[in-house]
């Protein structure tokens, strides 16, 4: 049986309310579908032979009539399973009973609210009547965002970028569920992740960026189900490869193949380097924690101490030092 302090610290997670971000006015141009397929064609092409598909049930499903989910890579599930998971032990003792269900749903919604917060973003012109909002070439809304994705790396606050940051986080967590001991719980907790960001995208496209439609909705969540599968094609293949495939897909998804930045200056590889030792210092890091102390992990803390997600300057030294 689980401890008190485990089930009641842990429960206390679960039950804080989920902040959505506040509505803004954004056109509805900014995400266009040529915006949001860009990075997916490329990585589809070069890796849809890893791909193998499975049907999932359509109970919990939010991409409409897309009940696919990829199954693990093949090489990051060669090394031993651990025989059972602290989480196992001590909430789930059946995995696929129902009351798993219920568990992993509440805990994937704080896993995903820690990969949704890394690259959120607003539009002051909200509370501004009439006033413009800047756009990209391309028609995407540009808003105003902190933290290092956007500061030091310089991409682009716009939904777009949310999207993708998200993706990159919402992969390592998957890498992380591929450890569970039974296959039936990381279908469960995968769906459940992925479930979560398509109701948390789905209102970004209805509140801030006013798109009543629920058919056009419908039209953007397939798009970006369709790159959650190439996002997890090609950083799968990147972690097997080596960084340089690694890198490569990367400057796909959040440069979006780009060879210049948003100033119009040559791209800076040093930058997608530091996500490269991002991803592989927080894969690390990630692996020596247990399920059920994920969540308080994570994210930056109360007592203000720094979490798993999130800038640490040992990355940029680690790239510094092989330049």
């Amino acid at each position: 049986m689980p401890s008190k302090t485990l089930n009641s610290s842990w429960l206390r997670e679960l039950r804080k309310p989920y902040s959505w971000p506040q509505p803004h006015a954004i056109n509805r141009a900014s995400i266009s579908s040529k915006s949001l397929q860009r990075p997916v064609k490329t990585l589809l092409i070069g890796n849809a032979r890893d791909s193998a598909l499975i049907p999932l049930p359509a109970s919990s499903c939010r991409f409409g009539e897309l009940h696919q989910k990829l199954t693990p890579f093949s090489g990051l599930n060669s090394q031993a399973r651990r025989p059972s998971s602290r989480l196992a032990k001590a909430i789930l003792p059946r995995p696929g009973t129902a009351a798993e269900t219920y568990v992993a749903y509440g805990m994937t919604q704080k896993l995903f609210e820690a990969c949704s917060s890394q690259a959120d973003y607003r539009i002051p012109q909200v509370s501004q009547q009439g006033a413009e909002v800047p756009k990209t070439e391309a028609g995407e809304d540009i808003g105003v965002g902190e933290g290092w994705w956007y500061e030091d790396l310089g991409l682009l606050p716009t939904f777009s970028t949310w999207s993708q940051v998200t993706f990159l986080h919402m992969y390592i967590l998957t890498v992380r569920l591929r450890a569970l001991p039974s296959h039936e719980s990381l279908q469960t907790y995968s769906r459940h992740l992925i479930d979560h960001f398509s109701h948390n995208a789905e209102h970004r496209m209805d509140v801030l960026h006013g798109l009543a439609s629920r058919g056009i909705r419908n039209k953007f969540l397939k798009d970006l189900f369709i790159q959650w599968r190439g996002v997890l094609a090609a950083y799968d293949e990147g972690l097997v490869k080596g960084d340089a495939v690694l890198g490569a897909a990367i400057w796909r998804n959040l440069w979006k193949a780009s060879h210049t930045d948003p100033e119009g200056q040559d791209i800076d590889w040093a930058k997608i380097a530091r996500v490269v030792a991002y991803m592989r210092r927080v894969l690390s890091e990630i692996s020596n924690v247990s399920e059920a102390d994920l969540i308080f992990t994570l994210g930056r803390g109360s007592n203000g101490k720094r979490g798993i997600f999130g800038y640490s300057e040992v990355d940029k030294k680690m790239v510094d030092s092989n330049r």
